[in-house]
This record gives structure tokens, C-alpha cells and sequence, in this order.
């Protein structure tokens, strides 16, 4: 900040004590730069046209002019030469907290309008005289212009402030005509009406007089004021000399822009800092841009701002005009052209949650109707449906570590880029091993739900006409496998008071001899308040009767402060097996949940990972008499549920609700610690295995 604004005082204080010198070689005269050249007598327009015909375009920077001085000045008939224009706010300064966010001040805003990108891209950090854009990464208006060799375009550029010429360094040949005009505005104008008359096709024009006075005097003084008005009338002189080409040439098409880099705090200082007053600039055309807000439209006072047109837009808005629009793979803009029928508004990027992916998000107005593409470093990744907002990138890469894309967003006519970086941190993968011993697996994304090891075991209602269950979303559960869960809702019961779903296997690993040991493992997700955790408990799994623990079989409940117990019963006066007090689920938030039961080894060992609460781990060690009836019922297994299918209806004072399932597995052997840590860890579906 320092920097910059010391730059912006030597350059004030400067241009007032050399404004006799700086006329006299511009070929000027008269007092404190307000001269400017006549457009009738000695300094006439031609009326004959110089250059050749069809489109062309004047930029105007006018650095020190607000959108709120700008709009004052209107109503108050002191700009009478942008009183026919489409005047509206815009904003600076990139992205506040990403690689877009630049400094509000001098060189960055000029930077972004001369190449159409932000820091990132164009690579301006300070106000300093040996500041110097990088080419290679953002080639300016006028590079690409001349890149256009067929059209020949002549380009030329015309600046005040002393730090602006230097930005150009890097692009030899690319200006065809060049003035620095150290301070003077009135030779801006007289070189500026020289090159219009000359026919250069796309002029760029700064002017500094608003700036000198706001810093010296403030917003509220008359020198500021008397800036706009000259700087108004300065502009007006422009004008007139291209209404003068058209009436020579009815085939010449202007596009003329008048912004500034950036806005300026209450008392006329550029700080450089991101906020409202410093980002809100204001973009003004000669014709009308479907991309803008209507004219006369004030500013939004709140992050509203960004939803509007950016500095950024103004490069690809010229370009657009001269013909010259890119193919979305080699797009690298971060702003777009402003007469696309559709307007991009917002584009971001985060890192997703699992610091393998890139969530892109944006917003689409105007003719918002139209299928969006997305390409990465010019590369088409996805091509979405209309009207879509949303995309996550999946980083394919060998190693942790930060990487950068380009990514560019093509909806309708409209396209624009914007930069993204990542900490990538590689994805724990499934463990290969899952596969061994699986017998009943159902990724639950469709309904009916179907085993994928075909004919092992059936998953339906209870009873034939109760509820078939619903599909939701299981966002938040497999990021990058996004797809459907199974809601099994047991206040949805048929005549009889039957809710919930049975699994039914073929071969019961509770009740089959040769099944030494097996392990039940699935996602689950609670309401947000986990109605359903009470004193008595709901059956979130269970092939027993849960009117009692003790009965025979296995159950996992559901209780108070949403509370996990594992159980397993024998029936009678043997005393039954219960892990409790230790595994906890995150009300809302998808957990999961693995139960091992070693018949074998005579214990079982239960794991409930919750996203909140951690690796909740509990062991017990079970009986002969406990083994030899964990087959309950033998109906099945309900979920939501327990093995009779009408636990709520005989248990009314236990609240009904809605569970979600998802990959709901079982193996026919005792999984390890590690293999149940990496199907949360890895959040990916058994089906992503190779069988």
C-alpha cells in the first residue's frame, strides 16, 4: 500500500511542476493540463478517412473517477459527453481470499484491462516503475490483436500515468503507435484525436487528471470536480472526431469504453485494500451490452458487487467486437464479452473436502438456458446440462502436492477462464482384500435394491404393501461417487403397522456352520436430531426380537444423545452381550458402522467412524451359549427395523423416522481394523473394486 501510494503522490506532485514542459512537447499550451486541441479550425477532422473501414474501438481509462462522481457528474450535466452511454457498476481487485485478489491500485487495474486477467494470469504485484507483465502468461489486447494478421489492425496506446508504458515491455511489435504522455492529459487528447484521424483500430487512452486532484484536494473539493468536467469534455473531443469518421464512412462500426482501474476511499486515496469502495469501478459503452445492469444503475453497497460486470470483462468485450473470440479451449480470459446472450457471474473455485477435487461454482443470468461446458487447461472435462451451476474436478495425479489449472466455463456464446490451485492430497483406496469373503453387497442406488452377488439375498418392505423405501442423495458420503441412498422410513407403515426392509440372505453367516466368523458393515445417516435415539431404542439393524435385549439374535439400537449399542442375546437367564457407551453418530452426517463377530475367537468387535466424533472402536468377548444364537429369528435381518417386522408397532413408544442406508455389505470373514478404516477413509463403493 505504501508503495503504491507514494508512486500515485510523486506522480501528482510531479505532473504539476513539469505541466509547462509536457505541453510544450505534446505541442500544447495553457494551464495545469487543461488544454485541449481544438476540433475545428487548424486541427480539423479529416473528411476523408485515413486506415481502412469496419470495426473498431476506443478504450478510455480515466484513473481518479468513481462510479459515484461519475453518476453525480451525469445528473448534474457535467459530463455531457457519456451522457448517451450505457453507464453502469462493475467491479476490481479479483477474488477477496484467492489466487484472483489483486491489489485496488494503479499498475493491477490497468494490467487487468489491458489483458483481461487477473494477478494470476497477468502477474502486476506493486505500483513500481520496473514493473513489467509477463507476456507469456497474459498477452495483451494488443498482441492479440495483432495476432489477428488477415484483419491488419493498427493498435495504439496513449497514457498519463508513468508506471503504465512499462507494462508493455514484454510484447515488442505489438503497439503499433505508443505515447507516454508523462502526466499531461492534454496530450492525451491531442495524440489520441491524431490516431483516431490516423485510423488505428484499437485505441487505448488514459487519463489522470481526477486522480491528481482527488489526492491532492479529495472527492469533495471543485478541482476534483472541474477534473471530471474537463476529463468529460476531453472525451467529448475523442467522440467528435469519430462521429466525424462514421459520417466519412457509414461501414466504420465504433465500440467505445470509458472505465477506470479502480475506486478510491472517502477521501480520494487509493489504498489498494478490498473493500466495496476500492473494488466498485464502473464500465460505460457507446453501445448497448446484454452484460451489463441498465443505465444509471447504482452500486451494490454489499458482495452483491461481484454479480455484476468485472474490469476483467472489458479485454474480451473489445476483442469480441474486432472479430476476434477464441475457442473455449484456448480461452484464457477471466472475464467475458459482454454482448453474449448469457452471462457467467461468480465462477469459484475451493478445494473439495477431501483434498483430492476442485468444486467450481458459479452463477448463470440472461439466457441461462443453455448446456454448459467445462474444460481444464483447454481440455474438455464435462458437458453439462442446462442451467447447470455446479462441477467437481477430480485431480488425477501421482502424488500429494500444490497444483494449478486453467479452467474455462463455455455456457452459450459466452465463455470465460479463471485460475485454481489445490493441495492435493492422493486418495486412500479401498482395500484390494474387500472383495475376499463378500457375499451380499448392495450399493443402494437403485430401487428395488438388487444384490450384486447375484441370488445371495433378496431387500424389500416387510410386507408386500408397505412402503418401498425412497432414493436421496448421498452427498457427503462418497464425494467423488456421488449417487443415491436408501431411505427406509418406518412412520410410512401398510394397514397392519408393518414398516422397514428385510434382508433375507440365502446362506445366513449368523446361522451356517462352516461361517467361522463374519462382519456386517454399511453407511448410515440419522435425521438431524436423531429422533429416534430414545431410553428404550429403535432398531437400526437386527434378526431379533428387540422387545428385549436378551432375546436371541443381533441388533445394533438406536439410543439417547444418538448412542450406538451392539448387542447379542441368548434368550432365558443367559446374560446377553452389549457394547454401549461408546460409539456416537453426528445427528445428520453420514457414519460408518461395522460389526465383527468371531464365532471362532468367541468375540466381536464394533467400529462406528462419524466424521465429528472419530474411530469409535468397542470389543467384547462372547459366550458359547451367545454364539450358538446369534441367528435370532431367522427371518432376516430388518433394517430400521427389527427381525419380526413389527417392532414399532408393538413398541409405540418408540418414535418412528427415517434411516439411510448405504453400501450395505456382509463378509464371511472377521474384517480387520484397516480394511473397516478404509472403506471410510477411501468413501468409495465396493463396486469400484475389480471383482
Amino acid at each position: 500500500m505504501i508503495r503504491g501510494m507514494t508512486a500515485r503522490r510523486a506522480w501528482a506532485w510531479g505532473s504539476m511542476t513539469t505541466t509547462l514542459l509536457v505541453l510544450a512537447a505534446c505541442g500544447g499550451g495553457g494551464g495545469n493540463g487543461a488544454y485541449f486541441p481544438p476540433v475545428g479550425g487548424g486541427n480539423q477532422a479529416p473528411t476523408v478517412n485515413q486506415g481502412k473501414s469496419g470495426p473498431k474501438a476506443l478504450v478510455v481509462e480515466v484513473d481518479g473517477l468513481t462510479h459515484a462522481a461519475l453518476r453525480d457528474a451525469i445528473a448534474q450535466k457535467k459530463a455531457a459527453a457519456l451522457e448517451a452511454f450505457q453507464v453502469a457498476p462493475a467491479w476490481t481487485g479479483g477474488a477477496n481470499g484467492t489466487i484472483s485478489q489483486q491489489r485496488t491500485t494503479d499498475s493491477q487495474g490497468w494490467a487487468t484491462l489491458i489483458t483481461g486477467t487477473w494477478v494470476a494470469r497477468h502477474g502486476v504485484q506493486w505500483d513500481t516503475g520496473d514493473q513489467r507483465s509477463d507476456a507469456k502468461l497474459a498477452p495483451s489486447i494488443f498482441a492479440i490483436a495483432k495476432q489477428n494478421a488477415a484483419a491488419g489492425y493498427k493498435t495504439a496506446s496513449v497514457t498519463a500515468n508513468p508506471l503504465y508504458p512499462a507494462l508493455l515491455g514484454n510484447e515488442p511489435g505489438t503497439v503499433d503507435a505508443a505515447f507516454d504522455c508523462a502526466g499531461s492529459d492534454a496530450c492525451v487528447t491531442e495524440r489520441t484525436s491524431k490516431l483516431i484521424d490516423a485510423g488505428q483500430d484499437l485505441i487505448v487512452a488514459q487519463y489522470g487528471a481526477p486522480a491528481i486532484a482527488a489526492t491532492a484536494s479529495g472527492l469533495k473539493s471543485d478541482a476534483y470536480q472541474r477534473a471530471i468536467a474537463d476529463t468529460s469534455a476531453a472525451v467529448g473531443q475523442l467522440l467528435a472526431r469519430i462521429t466525424q469518421r462514421k459520417a466519412n464512412d457509414a461501414k466504420e462500426d465504433w465500440l467505445v469504453i470509458v472505465t477506470t482501474g479502480h475506486g478510491l476511499d472517502a477521501f480520494g486515496a487509493s489504498t489498494g485494500l478490498q473493500t466495496l469502495e476500492n473494488k466498485t469501478i464502473f464500465i460505460a459503452s457507446n453501445k448497448p451490452l446484454a452484460g451489463l445492469p441498465g443505465t444509471g444503475a447504482a452500486a451494490p453497497a454489499d458482495t452483491t458487487l461481484l454479480q455484476l460486470a468485472s474490469a476483467a470483462d472489458i479485454a474480451p468485450t473489445v476483442l469480441r467486437h474486432l472479430g476476434i473470440t477464441p475457442a473455449a479451449t484456448a480461452y484464457g480470459w477471466n472475464g467475458m464479452a459482454l454482448q453474449g446472450a448469457a452471462s457467467i457471474r461468480e465462477f469459484a473455485a475451493k478445494t473439495g473436502a477431501d483434498k483430492d477435487n476442485i468444486e467450481l461454482s458459479w452463477k448463470l443470468a440472461g439466457k441461462a438456458d443453455v448446456p454448459v461446458q467445462v474444460l481444464r487447461d483447454g481440455k474438455l472435462v464435462a458437458s453439462l446440462p442446462a442451467g447447470s451451476t455446479t462441477y467437481a474436478d477430480y485431480v488425477d495425479a501421482t502424488s500429494d502436492g500444490s497444483y494449478r489449472y486453467v479452467y474455462t466455463l463455455a455456457a452459450g456464446d459466452t465463455a470465460l477462464a479463471l485460475s485454481a490451485q489445490i493441495a492435493f492430497l492422493k486418495p486412500v483406496p479401498l482395500a484390494p482384500t474387500l472383495l475376499n469373503g463378500l457375499v451380499n453387497y448392495y450399493p443402494l442406488d437403485t430401487l428395488p435394491g438388487v444384490d450384486a452377488k447375484a441370488g445371495a439375498s433378496t431387500l424389500a418392505p416387510w410386507a408386500a404393501d408397505a412402503d418401498g423405501g425412497s432414493l436421496v442423495a448421498d452427498d457427503g458420503i462418497r464425494i467423488r461417487y456421488r449417487a443415491k441412498a436408501l431411505r427406509v422410513d418406518s412412520r410410512i407403515a401398510n394397514a397392519g403397522g408393518t414398516a422397514g426392509y428385510r434382508l433375507m440372505p440365502t446362506n445366513d453367516v449368523t446361522t451356517d456352520a462352516a461361517t467361522t466368523a463374519f462382519t456386517i458393515g454399511f453407511w448410515v445417516r440419522m435425521d438431524s436430531i436423531c429422533s429416534q435415539g430414545v431410553g428404550n431404542g429403535s432398531p437400526i439393524i437386527g434378526n431379533k426380537n428387540y422387545d428385549s435385549g436378551a432375546s436371541e439374535g443381533i441388533a445394533i439400537g438406536l439410543f439417547g444423545s444418538c448412542e450406538l449399542r451392539f448387542n447379542t442375546g441368548a434368550g432365558g437367564s443367559t446374560p446377553r452381550g452389549e457394547i454401549k457407551g461408546i460409539h456416537y453418530l453426528s445427528a445428520g452426517q453420514w457414519a460408518y458402522v461395522a460389526w465383527v463377530i468371531d464365532k471362532a475367537g468367541q468375540k466381536m468387535d464394533a467400529y462406528a467412524i462419524d466424521p465429528v466424533k472419530g474411530v469409535q472402536t468397542g470389543s467384547l468377548a462372547l459366550t458359547p451359549a451367545l454364539i450358538a444364537k446369534l441367528g435370532g429369528m431367522k427371518a432376516g435381518i430388518g433394517l430400521n427395523e427389527d427381525g419380526t417386522g413389527l417392532y414399532y408397532k408393538r413398541q409405540a413408544s418408540s418414535p418412528r423416522g427415517a434411516m439411510d442406508f448405504n453400501e450395505f455389505a456382509i463378509w464371511n470373514r472377521a474384517l480387520t481394523a484397516d480394511e473397516v478404516a478404509s472403506l471410510y477413509k477411501a468413501g468409495a463403493p465396493l463396486s469400484t473394486l475389480t471383482p
